[in-house]
């Protein structure tokens, strides 16, 4: 059994990394979609799953982007909202738009974040709960669990709202919502053999 991690070996660091490599690339692309991705990049690991509720019309769509300080015109957000809202509903579906927005990942690393999901999936029901983590590690190292200000339920479930959508946090982690959350820690990485380096290493593959 090993301590539980909350944060990613490096995240700081490679969000730092990041959000540089991605200031530096919005000035040369002209794709919408490709701008606001490059934008939630700048903002760190977290930026690209915090935009909002399950369905989003044009009006939600627009708040929500200035709520996270997106700097698109008016113009640019039709644009990418007429991209994301397929059937011409007038509503775009926020899953949906985070998988398209979700910087594209090589299969390697698809794998081995499924591995790290298998892992923790004790049950192999497709979602880690607290049940699955009882198994797999050990709450007693954690600092907040050691000074009496959590119970081991308490570090586990921190642990998984880490992973867990924002407007859906529910204790429950999809494999969905696992992605979306390597996707954004990935972006950050630009080599697959460091990626795969990384995650053997936090998860014990």
């Amino acid at each position: 059994m090993s301590a539980l991690v909350f944060q990613m070996p490096g995240t700081a660091r490679h969000d730092r990394e990041m959000a540089i490599q991605a200031k530096r690339n919005l000035s040369k692309t002209t794709d919408p979609v490709e701008r606001l991705r490059l934008q939630c990049l700048a903002r760190g690991s977290a930026g690209i799953k915090g935009l909002g509720s399950r369905t989003l019309d044009f009006k939600e769509f627009v708040k929500g982007l200035n709520d996270y300080a997106m700097m698109i015109d008016k113009e640019e957000a039709q644009e990418i909202f007429r991209i994301f809202d397929k059937d011409g509903s007038g509503t775009i579906d926020f899953d949906e738009f985070l998988v398209t927005l979700r910087p594209p990942m090589s299969k390697a690393r698809k794998e081995i974040i499924m591995q790290a999901f298998r892992k923790l999936d004790k049950t192999g029901d497709g979602v880690i709960t607290i049940e699955d983590l009882r198994g797999v590690y050990n709450a007693k190292h954690h600092p907040k669990y050691q000074n009496g200000d959590w119970t081991e339920d308490q570090v586990f479930r921190a642990f998984l709202d880490n992973f867990d959508s924002p407007y859906d946090k529910d204790g429950k982690v999809t494999t969905e919502e696992f992605m979306n959350y390597y996707a954004g820690v990935s972006a950050s990485i630009d080599t697959d053999v460091y990626f795969i380096i990384m995650m053997k290493n936090a998860w014990k593959l």
